[in-house]
């Protein structure tokens, strides 16, 4: 019977547990942490088989060890690790937000030939713990496998144990990734918050401004509801490419000041040509085959249930959606909504539904 640790049954670590007991009942899991609280949780929930406090002990066992807390501990536990007699074909993962560094921390382990795979699953909640974790968490998500030095047999191994994540996966360099994450994670990061900091500052004697923010401000700025400690982690980790990426963001904005201070026309609209012609051409069509998700913009009526409407009706049609997200709401004018599907046929045929339900289509990504 295949054992697996997993460390930290936090919401990541939970929802893994969740969905490889979904898909491998026979699966002993096992699961770690260092939370009285937490542990009693997922015995009482039969999340896992049997919990323990004692990380060394589960991990000499296991058949694969999933390591899901943040990096700085992921990196104390693959230390922890080579220090430990380990099961020869035993495959040890991780799912921290950045690989540079837990690739680095790894190398003791490798070089004693013990199997290393770094993980990155791009999903995650506004909720934390082990209470918000569920079976679905990924489905659709992108995961990203850093394999290294891992034979393509292990890789093939640990992608069969997380079927059941229904996952987009994607295999990168540690390099690959943290640049990647810094630009389309970190950077949106830092940007929303410090959007939402300065809008707080400029209307600190006007109560009235925060209360008109909405449309266009509150979507860009959703993801600045993340959590500050976690960030904090992540940005500490990353620390050189990300202030790489800032300084590009800085020069950039500099630049466009520059041109509304000198009153320059063309190099304004250039500025503006530019991003929509890249945004424009998001997509798997103009940009290759990488998993990529399908989006429908609607206008809905200022209604009481017009959202439940659409989504009863893709329901009722059985088709998945990916995701959902009001872009704009306001009294007694039609809002947006962006609904998200994991494939082009679905999307054509939640078009094709809402179209003849009377809905009318605003584009389709």
């Amino acid at each position: 019977m295949t054992q697996v640790l997993i460390n930290g049954l936090g919401l990541i670590g939970c929802s893994l547990a969740l969905a490889i007991r979904q898909a491998h009942p026979a699966v002993q899991l096992v699961g770690c942490d260092v939370q009285a609280v937490t542990r009693d949780y997922a015995r009482q929930h039969q999340i896992v088989d049997e919990v323990t406090s004692d990380f060394s002990a589960a991990a000499s066992t296991a058949d694969v060890i999933i390591l899901a807390g943040p990096v700085s501990v992921i990196t104390a536990n693959l230390a922890t690790l080579a220090t430990l007699t380990l099961k020869p074909q035993v495959i040890v993962t991780d799912v921290g937000s950045t690989k540079q560094t837990v690739l680095q921390a790894a190398r003791p382990l490798q070089q004693q030939g013990i199997t290393v795979i770094g993980g990155h699953p791009m999903a995650g909640s506004h909720k934390a713990g082990i209470q918000a974790g569920r079976a679905d968490l990924f489905e659709n998500a992108y995961y990203f496998l850093v394999p290294g030095l891992a034979p393509q047999a292990a890789v093939t191994q640990l992608q069969t144990l997380l079927v059941g994540t229904h996952v987009k996966w994607l295999t990168v360099t540690p390099m690959q990734h943290d640049r990647l994450v810094a630009q389309l994670s970190h950077l949106p990061h830092i940007v929303a918050a410090a959007l939402v900091n300065q809008t707080q500052t400029t209307f600190a004697d006007s109560p009235l401004g925060l209360r008109l923010a909405a449309g266009g401000f509150k979507s860009i700025t959703r993801i600045a509801s993340a959590d500050p400690t976690m960030w904090t982690a992540i940005l500490l980790n990353n620390a050189t490419l990300i202030t790489n990426r800032l300084q590009a963001y800085q020069d950039a904005l500099g630049q466009i000041q520059a041109a509304i201070e000198q009153q320059d026309v063309p190099q304004i609209k250039q500025f503006f040509t530019a991003a929509k012609t890249t945004r424009d051409h998001l997509g798997p069509e103009r940009l290759g085959s990488l998993p990529n998700f399908f989006d429908l913009f609607l206008n809905v009526p200022d209604q009481v249930g017009s959202i439940a409407d659409v989504t009863q009706r893709l329901a009722q049609a059985k088709l998945s959606l990916v995701n959902i997200h009001i872009l704009e709401i306001r009294e007694e004018v039609d809002g947006v909504l962006q609904v998200t599907f994991a494939n082009a046929a679905t999307r054509d045929q939640a078009a094709a539904l809402l179209q003849a339900a009377d809905y009318q289509i605003v584009r389709r990504d």
